[in-house]
């Protein structure tokens, strides 16, 4: 697998100014014992106070570049969860569609376990006004969409819950288009039902960029997936920095989730008193 050099920028940030110095110094220290991936350059900038901001007053930029394969600096931002990711080189990789599985199968386990201890990630505004999507395409348009637009088809399965078969599926659908999928096929099976709802698994059969696939993969954690085509999957240096950039992203907001809770609650607690 190729080997990837990327820039990572780590935020920290506390209502206090000693705990965040103390977690800077823990980054820096477990970036340099790193064995997975070769980190160099790392550097921690001065922390800053925002007097504006009530719950998270001061902050810190710990930076770092790390070298290694995609799977590596995939677990490496799983594990870091950066604020930015800058893919420095090379310009693109070429990964078997197999490998590229195995890597969002990880993905998947890892945000599932997150998602199960701090709640799910996965939130729309209103999908009424959209309107119900297309639903298969014929042999021509997927390799068109495959080999002109470098896209990938894939299976992907779900578990959600439901009012009743007929909702989740055109919820469903109307997700994964705002998601900007395109949906080739579609099935809901119930699995069982608990009270006034039902817990179904949904099978889809979709064609999306890479960055919408990886995307998907970490906002729903997917029992099950799939690439059918291509075999090998060609993605630039711009679609795994982003790619990786919202998996950081979405690390941050679950695990710090409890602490935003936490301070909130303080801050309503000290209201209640005055």
């Amino acid at each position: 697998m190729a080997i990837m050099k990327v820039r990572f920028y780590i935020e920290a940030l506390s209502n206090d100014r000693k705990a965040l110095e103390r977690a800077v110094e823990e980054i820096a220290k477990s970036l340099k014992n790193e064995t997975n991936v070769k980190v160099e350059n790392i550097r921690a900038e001065d922390i800053l106070e925002n007097p504006e901001e009530e719950m998270l007053k001061y902050s810190s930029m710990v930076e770092a570049e790390l070298e290694g394969s995609f799977e590596e600096i995939v677990k490496a931002t799983m594990k870091y969860a950066p604020a930015i990711v800058e893919v420095v080189s090379p310009a693109k990789i070429e990964i078997d569609a197999k490998d590229l599985m195995k890597i969002l199968g990880e993905v998947s386990l890892f945000m599932g376990k997150l998602m199960e201890k701090f709640g799910g990630l996965v939130a729309y505004p209103p999908l009424d006004e959209i309107p119900k999507p297309r639903v298969g395409y014929s042999r021509e348009e997927i390799e068109e969409m495959i080999i002109d637009g470098k896209e990938i088809l894939y299976r992907f399965v779900i578990e959600t819950f439901g009012k009743d078969k007929e909702s989740i599926e055109e919820t469903m659908l109307k997700a994964f288009a705002y998601e900007g999928c395109k949906i080739n096929k579609i099935a809901v099976k119930v699995q069982e039902e608990r009270g006034d709802r039902i817990y179904a698994l949904v099978a889809s059969e979709l064609i999306s960029p890479f960055e919408v696939l990886f995307q998907l993969t970490a906002k729903y954690a997917p029992v099950a997936i799939s690439i059918i085509e291509p075999e090998i999957v060609d993605i630039s240096a711009t679609e795994l920095q982003n790619a990786l950039t919202d998996l950081g992203g979405f690390v941050h907001e679950l695990t710090h989730r409890p602490l935003k809770k936490k301070l909130i609650e303080k801050d309503t607690f000290k209201f209640r008193l005055s």
